[in-house]
């Protein structure tokens, strides 16, 4: 019937909620913009440009007030609408002005609808009746912009100058409850009499500029969400009666502009007291800008880290079901990748993540072997074991392995917490750290070589891979004191040819570029490196130096080997089942004349400082034991290289979200380069 399907397109007036939504907006720009901060001032090859151009669309939410009954000159409705809501489009091209100041100009000219559907009234008779309106112009709106802060937020008010296109109205009468038979009435339409023609009224908002590309990009785009308050003063759009409109516009816009060079800084060199506390050196290996294949031995860590407040497996582990077992092989785990992948290094956390898959594997193939697992919750000891049967419930429904053979434990903390009594630093990190599923085993083919006992380590996985920019192809630029004598610092790099690249800013004494990213494809060259520091009165010191790089291809098949050591939390030693293990397997392995990059690692736990000679006391502590190995047999033929690199969240093998990614961090990794 009409008269329903009246009442069901009618809507309550929407001004309440809408309010509500616009004052949520408001507020999260508000804070958002507070979190944000002034954003360090960096250096790129070009300006911001100063001139955008592009194209903004969204809705207007367009609220009806006031009172309107005679639609045109020959129809007066027999009741009076007032209240009214609904929505229409908008869109139009743009021209913006950002001035570094931070005060600039916008222009918009486009379609703007405001269209009106008004709550539905009652005649005389008690027949609903319904009005909507289609209203649209081309509108004019330059604005004032003022970015107040630098970090794209930004305000904008002006006029909005409209000239009318549509003025179009639908008048329609519903069916008398009382005479339900009576057919229905025709729609009344027509164009709404007495419509101004030009609208002068205005608006204020704000918006968020997010860069899609980077400022080394001479051409550079923009997505820029945004809100706007048009009010009614000024939106009367007849001339007649008190019809008003009050508008919210939420829309997002897109822009470009073409950025200018930033000229190159004079060449002069400042001379400081202070730069002679700052000694600048520049180590430039030679490069490898090919592949290099890598025999990598990568370690299992015996834990399975279980998500607070739950005793079922994460599901960033990998579950198979029974018929997929069939096919499980440990040399094929890039076929099974887990639900949720975190981290830098995709291809080991696929290992790591299919854990309890080689655990089963391992076991079917070895029926003897057992092993036991200890879930330590934090929440207490029967919240640990139910962690540990989620464990065992999944080898023995989906691997068919016999529960006899899965002796299960819950425990509150491990025997040895990473979260010691009276820790206060990183302690809600430690307690995820803590909170785990250990899987322990006293049956040698479960467990690497030379190590036997309840904590033995699980045999590693073989793999191979393609290691892209190894860490030994980096050119490394020592600003020893820059820390204590400069704010920043940062490099640019002058080719041959005169192009230059700049690096930065920096606020370590010590810097890794991949040599690739300086060179490009370019086979040799002398470069001029300029470090440039700021200091803390705010004067600029230079400092120059000539490097001759040369691009060195390996061999395609040239194969290096990787091998880990993990260390238990802020442990400097290594864990004494390795100890054997280094001697015994990978000192044979170090080819004659070769060279043995140590690389030691932290988590994020903990001070930077400390965590960066924590990791130099790592990888010495390796290269102790592989030194002594290399003495037993009579050789002195090995060059070594050791690096500390701390936390280095750009270096690390791997993020730190986790606590198996933050587990996994606490390592040495040993690269074996073969003779060339």
């Amino acid at each position: 019937m009409k008269y329903l399907s009246k009442n069901y397109k009618s809507f309550p007036a929407m001004g309440r909620p809408f309010n509500l939504m616009l004052k949520s907006a408001v507020i999260c720009a508000v804070l958002f913009t507070c979190f944000q901060g002034p954003v360090q001032a960096q250096e790129f090859e070009y300006a911001k440009p100063t001139i955008w151009f592009g194209g903004a669309a969204g809705a207007n939410f367009n609220f009806n007030r006031g009172s309107t009954q005679k639609l045109d000159a020959s129809f007066t409705s027999p009741t009076a609408f007032h209240d009214g809501n609904t929505v229409g489009l908008y869109f139009a091209p743009l021209i913006e002005y950002h001035s570094p100041s931070g005060i600039g100009a916008m222009l918009q000219v486009g379609y703007d609808s405001r269209n009106s559907t008004f709550d539905q009234q009652r005649t005389v008779c008690d027949v609903p009746a319904d009005l909507s309106t289609k209203l649209t112009y081309i509108s004019v709106e330059p604005s004032l912009r003022l970015a107040p802060f630098d970090n794209g937020f930004y305000l904008y008010g002006g006029p909005r100058i409209a000239f009318n296109l549509h003025k179009e109205f639908t008048y329609e009468l519903g069916i008398n409850p009382e005479f339900p038979d009576q057919l229905p009435t025709p729609d009344v339409t027509g164009d709404l009499s007495d419509v101004n023609s030009t609208i002068i009224s205005m608006q204020i908002g704000a918006g968020y500029d997010i860069p899609l590309n980077s400022q080394n990009n001479q051409t550079q785009l923009m997505i820029s969400p945004f809100v706007s308050f048009h009010p009614s003063f000024g939106q009367n759009p007849r001339s007649t009666e008190t019809w008003n409109i009050t508008t919210v516009r939420v829309g997002t816009a897109v822009k470009f502009g073409n950025g200018v060079r930033n000229p190159t800084p004079p060449m002069e060199t400042v001379v400081m007291p202070i730069f002679n506390d700052v000694r600048f050196s520049i180590n430039s290996p030679r490069n490898i800008p090919t592949q290099r294949r890598v025999n990598e031995t990568f370690p299992l860590r015996n834990d399975v880290f279980f998500d607070a407040g739950s005793t079922a497996i994460p599901d960033r582990y990998v579950r198979l079901t029974s018929n997929q077992i069939k096919e499980f092989k440990e040399d094929q785990l890039e076929e099974l990748d887990p639900k949720r992948m975190e981290g830098r290094s995709a291809r080991e956390m696929t290992v790591y993540y299919n854990l309890l898959n080689i655990i089963g594997s391992r076991m079917l193939e070895n029926p003897t072997s057992n092993i036991s697992l200890v879930g330590s919750s934090g929440t207490g000891a029967e919240n640990g074991r139910d962690m540990a049967q989620s464990v065992q419930s999944y080898l023995t429904d989906v691997w068919g392995i016999n529960e006899s053979r899965i002796s299960v434990e819950g425990r509150d903390k491990p025997i040895d917490p990473n979260l010691k009594p009276g820790g206060t630093q990183d302690v809600n990190l430690l307690r995820e750290d803590d909170r785990k599923v250990s899987i322990n085993s006293n049956s040698p083919e479960l467990l690497m070589e030379f190590q036997s006992g309840n904590k033995a380590s699980l045999r590693p996985v073989q793999l191979t891979a393609i290691q892209e920019a190894p860490l030994d192809s980096y050119v490394t630029f020592d600003a020893d004191g820059a820390r204590k004598a400069f704010s920043s610092w940062r490099l640019e790099i002058k080719d041959p040819s005169g192009k230059v690249q700049n690096f930065g800013p920096y606020l370590q004494d010590q810097v890794r570029i991949a040599g690739k990213s300086i060179m490009g494809s370019t086979p040799q060259g002398r470069y001029n490196v300029t470090m440039i520091g700021t200091a803390n009165d705010g004067s600029i010191i230079r400092k120059q130096a000539d490097v001759n790089m040369v691009l060195w291809t390996p061999p395609k098949d040239e194969i290096g080997m990787r091998y880990s050591v993990i260390f238990d939390f802020d442990e400097s030693k290594t864990i004494d089942i390795y100890e054997d293990y280094l001697t015994t397997v990978v000192v044979p392995k170090i080819p004659r004349n070769g060279k043995v990059f140590i690389q030691g690692h932290t988590d994020i736990i903990g001070d930077t400082e400390y965590n960066k000679s924590l990791s130099i006391a790592r990888a010495n502590d390796v290269k102790k034991i592989l030194e002594a190995g290399l003495k037993k047999a009579n050789r002195t033929d090995v060059k070594f290289e050791v690096r500390g690199l701390g936390e280095d969240v750009n270096l690390s093998p791997f993020d730190n979200n986790l606590p198996e990614e933050r587990a996994y961090n606490r390592t040495v990794i040993i690269d074996i380069i073969p003779t060339n």
